[in-house]
């Protein structure tokens, strides 16, 4: 059995409402035992770590992000595109992916969340040119240590079937659904603490059939996994799904069995206030993305009115050519900037406008939305918070920087003085962050070995 003891903390936040000064954590074999003061968890440890100046919270949630495409970022004919005509510039780029770049992209998206606080990633991964298997990221990201919950997604509508993806880039169905359930037998863990979970889920539902979409539900039900696309992205969308099958997006996939607690969407910008009661009542859930929506300029989603109405809702970092890094600390001071720019906006469903005495949406609600938020939509009880029982995901961020000095309010200064990397980090106990340095992986042979497979991209 190992042990872990962190303490004279300067604030320690469990994200269920308790903020401990000068507090302390007792870890055995991964998981938190005991959580106080620091007069109070004087236990004996195998290895003991002073905190002192430090603001500890739970790893952050990363509930939607698509790793490859960091070998993608700035591509000039997509800079200034939105989302039909910027995914039209890069598939000829993905195109050229292979199990290589896969693995070495997947390796630094994580390492690049990591040093961002971020200790659970969901990555949707639908394009699988070239021999690329789910081995691949698997064996990219395994090595960082970060949770990792990795979508099997894929496309069988192609552009010769009027979709926008060269066939190329498309499957066959029974082949899209076979590679669902081999992941899922070689990787999917479903116990308490697990670190590789599989989800299903192609990229939209214009991207595939209506008889996959449901054979998808039901595979996802039969093996308790989770099912992920996006949703209502842009302002079109709605539009040309009821030209396809005859109903906007949401009601289409709850009729083809997706809802439910085990189901997410990414962005859900464009929904109305029926349907967004209609996630709240099913508890499904929502990857909020708000500076991938800003990038592409698809718009502004409805934070206010989600939590308003009780839907379950975490935040996502996105792809990273739309947003185009994998800062998640950044994503939670976006978010919250982003709500109170809602909330000033007559009309355009925000809290309400932003009038005199109206509380706005503060840095704690963003702070949990990104970690006990972004569990829950992921359905794990074992992440997000720090409590005796919980996975022990632990990050920490030293105050003593020339960006926080002034501070008043330590939890609320890492949102709103922004967070540019943490200086310590666990998942399950295990050091993966010291000293802002990852100790998994080589960082600077990384970014080499990167540098070279985006560049075979435009050769």
């Amino acid at each position: 059995m190992s042990s872990l003891r962190l303490h004279s903390i300067d604030l320690l936040a469990t994200m269920t409402g308790a903020e401990i000064g000068d507090g302390a954590l007792l870890v055995r074999d991964g998981w938190i035992e005991k959580i106080g003061t620091t007069s109070e968890i004087t236990d004996a440890a195998d290895e003991s770590v002073d905190l002192s100046g430090h603001v500890v919270l739970p790893g952050l949630v990363n509930t939607h992000q698509h790793l490859w495409q960091s070998l993608a970022r700035a591509v000039p004919a997509a800079q200034d595109a939105a989302l039909v005509d910027w995914l039209m510039a890069l598939f000829p780029l993905w195109e050229k992916l292979t199990p290589d770049g896969v693995r070495t992209a997947g390796r630094l998206g994580a390492a690049g969340l990591a040093l961002s606080g971020c200790t659970t990633v969901a990555d949707h991964h639908y394009v699988w040119p070239n021999g690329i298997r789910m081995d691949d990221l698997v064996d990219g990201v395994a090595p960082v240590g970060v949770r990792a919950h990795l979508t099997r997604g894929g496309m069988s509508v192609g552009a010769s079937q009027g979709g926008l993806a060269a066939d190329v880039l498309t499957e066959r169905e029974d082949a899209i659904v076979d590679a669902t359930e081999r992941a899922v037998s070689a990787f999917h863990d479903p116990e308490a603490g697990a670190m590789m979970r599989i989800a299903a889920g192609p990229p939209s539902v214009l991207s595939t059939s209506a008889e996959l979409m449901r054979e998808l539900g039901a595979l996802a039900r039969e093996h308790g996994i989770g099912l992920h696309t996006h949703l209502a992205e842009t302002a079109g969308e709605s539009e040309r799904c009821v030209a396809a099958v005859g109903a906007p997006a949401l009601p289409y996939l709850e009729s083809l069995g997706w809802s439910g607690e085990h189901v997410w969407f990414a962005h859900a910008v464009h929904l109305a206030p029926d349907e967004i009661r209609s996630l709240a009542g099913s508890g499904t859930g929502v990857a909020h993305c708000p500076t991938s929506n800003m990038r592409l300029g698809s718009g502004i989603a409805p934070l206010g009115e989600f939590l308003r109405e009780g839907v379950r809702v975490g935040l996502g970092v996105d792809g990273a050519a739309s947003n185009d890094s994998t800062d998640m600390f950044a994503e939670v001071r976006q978010a919250m900037l982003l709500a109170r720019v809602m909330a000033g906006m007559k009309g355009m469903g925000g809290i309400r406008h932003g009038s005199a005495g109206h509380r706005l949406l503060t840095a704690r609600q963003m702070l949990r939305l990104a970690t006990a938020g972004g569990a829950e939509v992921l359905s794990r009880d074992d992440i997000g918070t720090l409590a005796p029982g919980k996975a022990a995901d632990i990050v920490a961020v030293d105050l003593d920087r020339l960006r926080f000095a002034g501070q008043h309010d330590p939890l609320a200064a890492l949102v709103l003085c922004g967070t540019a990397h943490v200086d310590q980090s666990w998942v399950h106990g295990r050091r993966v962050v010291e000293d802002g340095r990852l100790r998994t992986v080589d960082v600077d042979e990384l970014t080499a070995e990167h540098r070279a497979r985006s560049a075979e991209l435009t050769a």
